[in-house]
């Protein structure tokens, strides 16, 4: 139940170190608000994936979910470690690519790709294009025909399966955008479609039941609707080949608190491949090759966010205020949906008697609150804040409101700190305007 990174530890003056350096000394070094990455956790938690698949189902592999936070850098550190890549957009495919990432490794996902990405991912020549519609795989077969070429596929399936999270990172349930609902009917006429497309060939199913999931028996529940539809389509079909491939996404929960459950990598993995074990046999499928999904786990907990404190304002008997440089322009997790953070004090010993503070940013909404009602010893104007667990889904959503620069990223180990994202500069955030009013006259 410890949310920071493996490295982060305080010396005799109360300093928290990370990566073998000073967070002051990375504050003082690239600014604040600053995204510093534990190359120690990176590599860690995605060699824990790697092997426990390698133990527990040795045809399984892991693609790293670019959206909770993309960096050149880390998804070279993470291709070399055996990952895949797990994109959402023509960017994310554009980036992976530029960062070396075998096309072959690459599974393109998204609920509305435009026929520009898809023709990208064709182009490409991606391993797997993951179908959310009826829609899209029109669209796929015909592009894919025009330029001679077979995309293999997994068709998205809606299993309708209800899990424990927030309402706004639920993907499962049925009236969820993404997937062929099974109840519906919209996934069994999709097989019928794909095994007749020459385009395309059906290689499996895929679904995604929600984020931040730590009920190990809804992810089974899943492999299982999966897997029974898969032989359901076998016979209505007959196809040789039902099930080559079984994705049954990823999602899994990592501590945020100090209070929270560890995240069991082993565990999930020897879950998961059990699940798809007993399935199959009750099924009579061969065993298919399984692809995980792994972004929050492998970015979270290997991230802290720095910030530094400005003015505080206490109001008797209402709050406690403390702001900070950032706020919910690089981290909107809070604001979207009452995310929460351990928070610390990491330039001098932080004792004494916990009071309610409420930790805000500069940003011009009521709502930009990053952490609401923190019980914790009393933080003042000018110390160095951290937030663990920040590297998944802050700087990914991360904007431009108030026209604030983006925040610097570092990659940390051993002793060094790399700068692998600059902070973004005034002037970046102007570059893409045009100003038609030349000499103070429009028609100019």
């Amino acid at each position: 139940m410890r949310p920071w990174p493996n490295t982060f530890e305080r010396d005799g003056d109360g300093v928290a170190w990370l990566g073998g350096i000073r967070t002051t000394e990375l504050a003082d070094t690239f600014g604040t608000p600053l995204y510093a990455y534990d190359a120690d956790t990176l590599t860690t938690t995605a060699s824990r994936f790697v092997a426990a698949l390698a133990a527990d189902y040795p045809r399984g592999r892991a693609v790293y979910a670019a959206k909770a936070f993309f960096s050149t850098a880390i998804v070279r550190l993470l291709r070399d470690l055996g990952l895949g890549l797990d994109v959402s957009s023509g960017g994310e495919l554009f980036a992976g690519l530029r960062a070396g990432m075998p096309p072959a490794l690459v599974t393109f996902h998204g609920n509305a790709k435009t026929a520009a990405e898809l023709g990208e991912a064709l182009d490409a020549g991606v391993g797997l294009v993951v179908v959310d519609n009826l829609t899209e795989l029109d669209d796929l077969a015909r592009l894919a025909a025009g330029r001679g070429v077979t995309q293999r596929i997994l068709l998205r399936l809606n299993p309708g399966i209800d899990v424990h999270t927030h309402e706004k990172i639920k993907t499962g349930v049925l009236r969820s955008k993404f997937g062929l609902p099974i109840s519906t009917g919209d996934a069994a006429r999709a097989v019928e479609i794909a095994v007749e497309e020459p385009g395309v060939t059906l290689a499996g199913y895929h679904a995604h039941l929600g984020s931040q999931l730590f009920d190990m028996e809804a992810l089974a529940a899943g492999v299982d609707a999966l897997v029974e539809f898969a032989a359901g389509m076998r016979d209505r079909h007959g196809l040789a080949r039902p099930l080559d491939v079984l994705s049954p996404g990823g999602g899994f929960g990592i501590p945020y608190l100090a209070g929270d459950p560890d995240l069991d990598i082993e565990a999930w993995v020897g879950a998961i491949a059990a699940a798809v074990r007993t399935a199959c046999a009750r099924h009579g499928l061969d065993l298919p090759e399984l692809i995980i999904e792994p972004g929050r786990a492998i970015a979270g907990p290997a991230g802290i966010a720095l910030y530094r404190v400005g003015p505080t304002k206490h109001i008797p008997g209402v709050a406690r205020y403390v702001s900070v440089d950032g706020g919910m322009a690089d981290n909107i997790r809070p604001t979207l949906y009452g995310a929460r953070y351990e928070v610390a004090v990491v330039d001098r010993p932080h004792d004494g008697d916990a009071v309610e503070q409420t930790v805000v940013g500069k940003f011009c909404e009521s709502g930009d609150i990053l952490v609401e009602r923190a019980m914790v010893p009393p933080i003042e104007t000018g110390d160095l804040l951290a937030f663990a667990a920040a590297g998944a889904y802050s700087l990914a959503m991360a904007s431009n409101y108030n026209l604030a620069p983006r925040p610097a990223v570092v990659l940390v180990g051993g002793g060094d700190a790399r700068l692998i994202r600059r902070r973004e500069t005034y002037d970046d955030l102007v570059r893409f305007d045009i100003d038609d009013h030349r000499d103070g006259d429009p028609r100019a």
